[in-house]
């Protein structure tokens, strides 16, 4: 191809218009999943598992809407093990896409895990993309879970 030869992508088929996502749509999507979920009091969605839950948190208002996808693992950690545990989840950090997973102190001295992930929705999403990554993300957080196990070496 000469430097001066333009190319120019033709279009197989109109683009899908976009959707602006909403708690119902993640529902239908777990739903597909065939996975429980709830509502918490404060109207959150939320899918429990064993060790952890996810929780589907929409934040802002209009053009700045944000999904935020946060797992809250259940194991407490020992505030005296936060550097071993801390190098465990910078590895899983440095190593994968999502969640991306820090620390939490809590009052009584333990350490607890959450898994975050964030995508902008406001101006609206593909639906596919939107679709293939909210499956990931909770596949990603299911992941985690197993694989800090085999880090630390305990249930």
């Amino acid at each position: 191809m000469s430097s001066n030869t333009k190319f120019e992508p033709q279009p197989t088929s109109e683009p899908a218009e976009p959707v602006v996502p909403d708690q119902d749509l993640v529902k239908e999507i777990l739903d597909q999943m065939e996975l429980v979920y709830g509502v918490d009091v404060e109207g959150e969605l939320f899918a429990p598992w064993e060790q952890f839950r996810v929780f589907f948190m929409f934040r802002g208002e209009a053009e700045q809407q944000v999904l935020s996808v946060r797992a809250f693992y259940d194991r407490s950690h020992d505030i005296e093990v936060k550097y071993k545990l801390l190098e465990v989840i910078d590895d899983w950090n440095r190593r994968t896409l999502w969640p991306k997973v820090y620390t939490h102190a809590h009052d009584d001295g333990t350490l607890r895990l959450i898994g975050e992930v964030q995508i902008l929705i406001g101006l609206g999403v593909s639906l596919e993309h939107f679709v293939s990554s909210t499956v990931s993300w909770v596949q990603a957080s299911i992941e985690f879970d197993k694989w800090l196990v085999e880090q630390l070496g305990s249930e």
